[in-house]
């Protein structure tokens, strides 16, 4: 048997977002980086949740969130 890559799930916590067109800049930003499976972003609590098929560089989410206008202020 050949082991199965495990997906990585990491929520991080991003200031800024208010509405269901700030969560969908940060979910835009975070898909383009490389492995990133799935994104969940939620304005109400701040939080973005990323699945991607390795552990992601904090400094690359970083960017991203920053790309799309909000702070990335650490993990959840």
């Amino acid at each position: 048997m050949s082991a199965q890559p495990t997906a990585t799930t990491a929520v991080y916590r991003v200031t800024g977002m208010t509405c269901g067109h700030c969560e969908s800049a940060v979910r835009t930003e975070l898909a383009g980086l490389a492995g990133v499976t799935s994104v969940r972003a939620v304005a109400a609590t701040g939080e973005v949740t990323v699945v991607s098929a390795a552990p992601l560089d904090e400094e690359a989410v970083r960017a991203a969130v920053d790309e799309a206008g909000y702070e990335l202020t650490g993990r959840a």
